[in-house]
């Protein structure tokens, strides 16, 4: 999911996330200490300490992913369609110049 469309990682990278945190939740009922965990997993100590507590209130559930936190603001069609148009404007400074003239803004050196 992108990041104009309220998300910011993809459903793979999500589930790579949620697999870490589960593989701490394991560690956790071995009783491993946080800092060995974070090394092991190559996250920080400070990560496995608020797992760790979210584990401890409601379980491994309480690590599972909960997906994306907010509703996209662009349905796929308008988000496609802003992208074109930003193409289209890209290398073409002057469009850009025309359509902050409208706004009373302008492009100053600096």
């Amino acid at each position: 999911m992108r990041y104009a469309q309220g998300g910011g990682f993809t459903a793979q990278e999500q589930q790579r996330r949620e697999r870490v945190r589960l593989d701490a939740a394991e560690r956790f009922e071995r009783g491993d200490s946080n800092g060995m965990i974070a090394t092991d997993l190559r996250v920080t100590v400070r990560s496995v300490e608020r797992w760790r507590r979210s584990w401890r209130e409601g379980g491994s559930a309480a690590l599972e992913s909960k997906g994306s936190q907010s509703l996209p603001r662009l349905s796929e069609q308008q988000f496609v369609q802003l992208e074109r148009e930003l193409e289209k404007i890209q290398y073409r400074p002057h469009l850009i110049d025309g359509c902050l003239a409208g706004t009373g803004l302008a492009i100053t050196a600096t």
